[in-house]
């Protein structure tokens, strides 16, 4: 009988640490400035070399140690492109698609609780690098990203993203 209470308890005992974890993992995300929905401020941003996209909107989401980003954008002719990746903030690679430049590859790490860096890699080797940072009151993002275009020449822009 003893040993069965002593079971139950261990039992219990573990079940509360693990809520308990889980529960400290949720409060993290949810302080997280960048979780949430953004829409890019067209009128804010610069693209060199544009045009710039006519829309864009990025859905972000706390995923384990990392993140979950769906990036839905109209191009300026009017193309559908939609970004996916779920990945790890460790520097290393994880899948990538719909990249417009190409881009099979992502890794991320954070610099700190308000910037992020992205590095979009095809075949191996960086193409774009997106420095990604929330604004103090949490309202504005701001994506600076140099690499190369689809066409292999450079690109320089900072886009200006605001919360919903």
């Amino acid at each position: 009988m003893h040993s069965i209470r002593r079971a139950v308890t261990l039992a219990i005992v573990v079940l509360v640490v693990l809520v308990a974890a889980d529960v400290a993992q949720l409060s993290a995300q949810s302080k997280d400035p960048r979780v949430g929905t953004w829409k890019l401020n067209v009128a804010k941003s610069k693209y060199d070399p544009g045009p710039p996209p006519q829309s864009q909107t990025l859905k972000v989401d706390a995923v384990g140690k990392g993140e979950k980003v769906t990036s839905e954008t109209v191009t300026a002719d009017g193309k559908k492109v939609t970004v996916t990746y779920t990945a790890n903030f460790d520097g290393k690679d994880y899948p990538l698609t719909g990249s417009a430049v190409g881009a099979d590859k992502v890794s991320l790490k954070r610099i700190d609780a308000r910037t992020t860096e992205r590095i979009d890699k095809k075949d191996g080797k960086p193409v774009v690098t997106i420095r990604r940072v929330v604004s103090a009151d949490g309202k504005t993002m701001t994506a600076t990203s140099k690499g190369t275009n689809a066409e292999g020449k450079p690109t320089n822009n900072v886009a200006v993203f605001e919360k919903q």
